[in-house]
């Protein structure tokens, strides 16, 4: 055996296992965080606030220590080229449609607090999907990697889903985290900077916390974000494609 061979972490040797084991510890960890808070009769942020701080620590400690910040994509945003920030006018275009709902009245505690919460749900999340399981399973392919990091990542949300909506709601939220996932997969793979995935994540979940209430009166602004985003997942498929064929090296995460 080489000593390249010999040098391969776990998640190269087995990354179809190394994907179900990260899968599998994130929704015990929000299982059993939000069993507690259902006990404890906790607010119904709780849950996600108990597992994903301790996730957070651990993931800043293991990128640390390892010297992987990089290699996940917390890179400079200067190294995206600048014909490339165009990829993500179309996540601007969200953000303004979300933000048309309009916002409620709230404090400045409470405004806080939501800064804090969505912050952490976005730098975990896209450091666990589009960092290190799209990352483990890029050797794959990238079609491959996309949609299994999508499929997980909104597997994961239909927890939150099912949590006394409506079908239509339910199914709306699951195939929006399923596109969602696909488009910022997708511009991780073109461009490998994950902090405007994190920073989009951040702002479109901060906005829906104090927005108002996501309900039938706003299914319109629903459609015509998921219409808008499964174009965006086109185009990029389409532009990565012609990437891909022209520089094959650039998909790869060094």
């Amino acid at each position: 055996m080489s000593n390249q061979e010999t040098k391969r972490s776990f998640s190269q040797k087995h990354p179809v296992l190394a994907v179900v084991i990260i899968e599998v510890l994130l929704l015990l960890s929000v299982t059993a965080a939000g069993a507690y808070a259902t006990i404890k009769q906790l607010s119904y942020t709780s849950p996600v606030l108990l597992s994903f701080i301790p996730i957070a620590a651990v993931l800043i400690l293991y990128f640390s220590l390892k010297k992987k910040w990089g290699y996940y994509g917390f890179r400079s945003l200067a190294s995206i080229p600048k014909e490339r920030l165009i990829d993500y006018a179309p996540l601007l275009a969200v953000l303004v449609i979300v933000a048309l709902k309009g916002f409620r009245p709230i404090g400045v505690s409470e405004l806080l607090f939501y800064f804090f919460f969505t912050l952490l749900v976005g730098f975990v999340e896209e450091s666990i999907y589009r960092g290190m399981i799209l990352n483990i399973l890029l050797p794959k392919g990238v079609k491959t990697a996309v949609i299994t990091s999508s499929l997980l990542f909104s597997v994961t949300h239909v927890l939150n889903a099912l949590s006394g909506q409506n079908a239509v709601q339910t199914a709306l939220q699951i195939v929006y985290a399923l596109l969602i996932g696909g488009a910022l997969a997708l511009l991780m793979v073109r461009n490998r900077n994950i902090l405007p995935l994190i920073l989009f994540h951040f702002l479109h979940n901060f906005i829906q916390f104090v927005g108002n209430d996501n309900s039938d009166a706003y299914l319109g602004y629903d459609i015509t974000i998921l219409a808008l985003i499964a174009l965006y997942c086109v185009w990029l498929g389409l532009s990565l494609k012609k990437t891909v064929s022209t520089h094959p090296a650039e998909h790869s995460f060094n």
